[in-house]
């Protein structure tokens, strides 16, 4: 069974995008994303594929969930639906969520961890991260950082309590 994790920027306000961009640009962010889901594979769906500025992304399984049968990206794999896609992964040793906001929702019902990168501010923002019910989660982890631009935000790492599904 593989380890489902759920992997997202949030601002204060859970704001995770403005339009299809990612309103703030942290480059340890980037690097702290690539270095967990590196050689994994990643589900995301298609508004999330066509907003990546490299696609697909390299050395990971690019699993794309759409409702549109004629959508192939070259380099992914096409799934249409969530179920589907998590069957699809059952074997791999981990499976990154990566948005969006109604993927990372489904996504937040069966996860084991969340990787969160919350920013201590308020951005503007069109697109935004499901309530997380903290009851269900265990903090195992805490990084606290700063960037010249952002400000304040933290890598944190949940871990859901047993018996909560």
């Amino acid at each position: 069974m593989s380890e489902i994790i759920v992997i997202a920027a949030v601002a204060k306000n859970n704001v995770i995008g403005n339009g299809l961009k990612i309103p703030w640009h942290i480059k340890e962010d980037f690097r702290h994303f690539k270095e967990l889901t590196l050689h994994h594979a990643v589900i995301m769906g298609d508004r999330t594929y066509e907003s990546l500025p490299n696609k697909p992304l390299p050395q990971r399984e690019n699993i794309v969930l759409t409702f549109d049968r004629n959508y192939h990206p070259e380099g992914t794999v096409i799934k249409y639906s969530f179920e589907e896609a998590l069957e699809y992964c059952n074997d791999k040793e981990k499976v990154f969520i990566i948005g969006g906001a109604s993927i990372y929702a489904l996504g937040l019902k069966v996860a084991d961890t969340l990787e969160l990168t919350r920013i201590h501010s308020d951005f503007e923002g069109d697109i935004f991260f499901p309530e997380i019910n903290l009851n269900e989660w265990d903090l195992v982890k805490k990084i606290d950082k700063r960037d010249e631009q952002v400000g304040d935000y933290s890598f944190l790492t949940y871990k859901r309590k047993t018996g909560i599904h």
